[in-house]
């Protein structure tokens, strides 16, 4: 009975340090977003180009935020205020057309 702890997977040589390892993938590293009003050093975002304003909404209406997106800080206020001044004046919803259509409550 006397150094069982060594037989029996224990701390020995014959325990759980000397299995081989397995490769580990290493640390997942997301590919970084380039702001795309950076890459194509657009000055102005233009709130009356809906076409343009619409990828950075989501299908309920909400605006992307940054880490969705991809834009930098300074061009995300930019976005954010080109978009509540399409909505404004009517180029952009507020609020998605399928969310128009009667609620819960409602008949």
């Amino acid at each position: 009975m006397t150094n069982s702890n060594t037989q029996s997977g224990g701390s020995g040589p014959q325990g759980r340090d000397s299995r081989p390892r397995r490769p580990s993938r290493g640390k997942y590293i997301p590919k970084r977003k380039v702001c795309f009003f950076c890459r194509d050093k657009v000055q102005y975002i233009d709130y009356k180009d809906p076409a343009k304003l619409r990828p950075y909404i989501s299908d309920r209406g909400k605006i992307s935020p940054r880490r969705k997106s991809g834009a930098c800080a300074k061009h995300q206020r930019a976005l954010a205020t080109a978009i509540k001044r399409a909505r404004h004046i009517a180029l952009l919803p507020f609020v998605a057309a399928h969310m128009h259509r009667g609620g819960p409550g409602q008949a």
